[in-house]
């Protein structure tokens, strides 16, 4: 690639060195801290809520749930996600009370079940993604 070619605006390799650690270019600390308002703004159990939805879709595609089917499936990163949301559900339930807890449970225990099915060979009952924390799902 030609000097010509490199990609220029941000993130840029050039504008690299001028990124601080926190992702915000600097020179956009105006951004940065209304970004900052805008979270805080945002109550705790929206947020996980939030996340949580992110990591059921995530999981979905990665099952094959979505229209694109096998292009999107990759079982080895659904097991990771559908890992990460069961810790999350499980450690927050308490504290999102029971309307939002039940449905995120049964959004999770939907990809996990999806996930089984998607596996050639399908996991021990206990020992499939994010079963150590909800339990076998059957």
């Amino acid at each position: 690639m030609s000097s010509d070619d490199q990609a220029t605006g941000p993130g840029a390799p050039e504008d690299a060195a001028n990124t601080p650690a926190g992702g915000a270019f600097a020179g956009d600390d105006a951004g940065a801290g209304q970004a900052a308002r805008d979270i805080a703004e945002v109550g705790a159990v929206e947020l996980i809520t939030t996340v949580s939805v992110h990591l059921l879709s995530a999981a979905a595609l990665r099952c094959g749930l979505a229209e694109e089917g096998d292009e999107l499936t990759d079982l080895d990163e659904a097991r990771t996600i559908i890992n990460a949301l069961a810790g999350l559900v499980t450690a927050a339930a308490p504290d999102l009370g029971d309307t939002h807890a039940r449905v995120l449970r049964d959004g999770l225990r939907s990809v996990q079940l999806a996930f089984r099915e998607a596996s050639a060979i399908p996991d021990r009952p206990g020992d499939g993604p994010g079963e150590k924390y909800t339990g076998a799902v059957t």
